[in-house]
């Protein structure tokens, strides 16, 4: 019922001031064929912070036009098709060359109507130069792309992104300044792509109701446009210049408005789904008999016994309540047609493996729930029942509220409750406590907008299932001391009720966890060198039911440092380049886990050629507390000191041939034994090594001092993984 009561009231609260942004419906106005300044709209020319001299179609926003009649995406720019439009040109080479002439022209044209927003990119090149290819959606880099970055709510941080290839193929994803972009949205909008005999030919239709946006007279969005050109050593182009001593590359975006009466039917989208199925398990055919003649049981084939069909109905449904609101809700989802994960090696891991989120409906407004810290990590919610999703921006303020009933922790197989039944002491005490039960998630953002590229947050995650309870709370922010500098940080507490079992005398207890888990970074990036200090730590407390955690009762202190001159746009060596990267851990009681220094140098040629040589040198430690069973030996630690030597190189040697190789040498790695048995087939070097001496009596202390090879010291032992 709380839950209820706060979701009505976020829609109370939040509806109004949306729709107040809604523009009405106008008569489309007179439509220029060259780019319309607006000199009333001054934007904050964010780019001039690159120093360079701005022409006025690029200092002032420019407004878009009306089309009268849509253009046919068809990757070709016929006659008068987009007659009126606003064109973008005269692009600026940002590398290797910058903010110079760029080496091809690129022209762009925009239109929108009531429905659709228009784009056609015309992008001149020598004759079969033109690199492109057939590859699957989100995978265009090894091709020439054009790229469109729209900062709908023109706040510098975020903004969809948009690529395609010569053939119109499609790369989406969401930028979030700091973040760097989530690839895992797939937005839909229409594309088609032809390659010409003077370069190729682009024709893109987004649907404003696949976007999140600010609506009405005089709003503006931002804008910025690239073009990458593979051939001419992976030249970078774009629209508004980029200077290498800003960092961020919205601060330094264009404008654009114009953008008005613009439909407001609220958008709907309902999916059923059904799944059918049918379960059988062979059973005996006959009573077991003996064969009076051999003695021996008679073969029984056995027979199929069926279940009934199941019949499992499924509903999910969006509802854009304004341009910048969408609830999201879903009845028993079916996720068969996600992409699967791509496999993984799951043996021989100390720590959780991270997977992307690929579920549509837990895609929806997932860049308001990123926090430094996974606060939240949707992919713990594994089977849900039910979930309800609010998410949208009104003003300075972004929201998302999330709620899910998840029947995954008390959904046993048959089999699972058919054997736990052979023993009813066990299925009393263990099984039917938690059987056909339900976990019950929340999560609430809360964001706020401060000045140009500031921002303050606070999330809260809870989790509540039959004897085991979680709950987390915090606040992060995102501060830009000047056009170079980055501070970005987050804190979180959490607390913890888990039921535990005592093994010997069937006894519950409640065991209360409470835990604290910090993130800070620290990112400074100029011209020629740069440098990134960051951190991150969990007490041994901290639980994060609804996030994700690899490691706690650790802090990790990390800098990174690099060094570059500027690209050179011809010669052998076109760039050198290098960086030095030191990694410190250490646990709450100040003992130290780990750390490691690693130093690079290399340099860059043509054909999109890179070297790099790097070493490493490394200190490891191991406590037998973390692994939950004694080492083998009288010691609770294992230690190693590595080291490595790394070489990397990678070109791209024809447009359909590229070639990467690295060649890297560990010495001194852990390797953990998991046994030679059937479940583990496999023991560490290390393990067999110590076996052996102690089989050749080196181990019985005749031999001093005693062999390393005795004391396993790269193994730590089977552990409880």
């Amino acid at each position: 019922m709380k839950q209820a009561i706060l979701l009505a009231t976020l829609l109370l609260l939040c509806a109004p001031s949306a729709w107040a942004q809604s523009s009405p419906t106008q008569t489309p106005s007179a439509i220029n064929a060259s780019v319309s300044a607006t000199p009333a709209l001054t934007t904050k020319a964010a780019s001039a912070k690159s120093g360079f001299p701005l022409t006025a179609e690029r200092a002032n926003p420019v407004r878009i036009p009306r089309l009268e009649k849509p253009p046919v995406i068809d990757g070709k720019l016929d006659a008068g098709e987009w007659q009126g439009a606003a064109i973008f040109k005269d692009f600026f080479q940002t590398d290797p060359g910058y903010n110079v002439s760029a080496s091809e022209p690129t022209e762009v044209f925009m239109g929108y109507d009531a429905h659709t927003l228009y784009i056609a990119f015309r992008c001149y090149d020598e004759p079969g130069k033109v690199r492109a290819t057939v590859p699957k959606r989100d995978d265009v880099f090894a091709d020439d792309t054009i790229r469109v970055l729209l900062d709908t709510y023109n706040d510098q941080r975020k903004a969809y992104v948009l690529t395609f290839n010569p053939l119109g193929v499609q790369e989406d994803g969401i930028r979030t300044e700091g973040s760097g972009v989530d690839w895992s949205v797939d937005i839909v909008m229409e594309s088609k792509g032809t390659v010409v005999q003077d370069g190729y030919i682009v024709e893109v239709a987004i649907p404003f109701k696949s976007l999140r946006y600010t609506a009405g007279k005089d709003k503006l969005w931002g804008l910025q446009i690239f073009r990458q050109i593979q051939h001419l050593n992976n030249e970078s182009d774009s629209w508004m210049p980029l200077s290498r001593d800003v960092s961020g590359v919205l601060p330094q975006e264009g404008h654009i408005t114009g953008l008005e009466g613009l439909a407001t039917e609220r958008n709907l989208e309902v999916i059923p789904s059904l799944t059918v199925s049918e379960t059988g398990t062979r059973v005996r055919s006959f009573p077991p008999t003996l064969d009076p003649t051999t003695g021996n049981l008679v073969a029984d084939p056995g027979r199929m016994l069926n279940q009934p069909i199941n019949l499992d109905p499924g509903l999910t449904v969006k509802l854009g309540i304004t341009p910048t609101i969408t609830l999201d809700a879903t009845l028993n989802p079916d996720f068969a047609q996600v992409e699967a994960d791509a496999p993984v090696v799951l043996v021989n891991q100390r720590f959780p493996i991270f997977f992307q989120e690929k579920r549509p409906f837990f895609l929806e407004g997932k860049d308001i729930f990123l926090t430094p810290i996974t606060a939240l990590h949707t992919r713990a919610i594994i089977d849900p029942d039910y979930a309800v999703k609010l998410t949208g921006k009104t003003g300075r303020n972004s929201f998302g509220l999330l709620m899910a009933s998840d029947n995954a922790p008390g959904n046993f197989s048959d089999e699972d409750r058919e054997t736990a039944r052979t023993d009813p002491a066990f299925f009393r005490r263990f099984v039917q406590p938690f059987l056909d039960k339900n976990a019950y998630i929340g999560v609430l953002r809360l964001k706020r907008d401060m000045g140009r590229e500031n921002t303050l947050g606070l999330i809260a995650t809870s989790y509540n299932f039959i004897q085991r309870h979680n709950d987390l709370g915090g606040f992060d922010g995102r501060f830009k001391l000047n056009p170079k500098t980055v501070f970005t940080f987050q804190a979180l507490g959490t607390t913890s009720r888990r039921m535990a079992f005592d093994q010997f005398t069937g006894e519950r207890a409640i065991h209360t966890l409470n835990g604290f888990g910090y993130n800070y970074n620290l990112d400074y990036s100029a011209r020629h060198w740069g440098y990134n200090l960051n951190g991150t730590g969990f007490t041994r407390g901290y639980r994060a039911d609804v996030g994700f955690t690899q490691r706690t009762d650790n802090n990790n202190h990390q800098l990174n440092v690099r060094w570059n001159t500027d690209p050179k746009e011809k010669g052998t060596i076109r760039q050198w380049r290098a960086s030095l990267f030191a990694d410190m851990q250490h646990n709450f009681q100040a003992h130290g886990q780990r750390w490691d220094i690693q130093p690079f140098f290399g340099f860059n040629m043509p054909r999109q050629t890179f070297i790099t040589f790097g070493y490493r040198r490394a200190y490891e430690r191991l406590f037998a507390k973390e692994f939950g069973t004694p080492f083998a030996g009288t010691d609770d630690e294992r230690s190693t000191y590595k080291w490595s030597i790394i070489v990397n190189a990678e070109s791209q040697l024809t447009k359909k041939f590229y070639f990467f190789t690295s060649v890297v040498r560990d010495m001194h790695v852990f390797d953990f034994d998991f046994g030679a048995d059937p479940k583990f087939s496999r023991a560490s070097p290390s393990a067999i090594a110590q076996r052996q001496a102690q089989a050749a009596g080196l181990c019985d202390g005749q031999i001093q001092p005693v062999p390393t090879a005795c004391f396993g010291f790269l193994d730590p032992g089977a552990g409880n993984l």
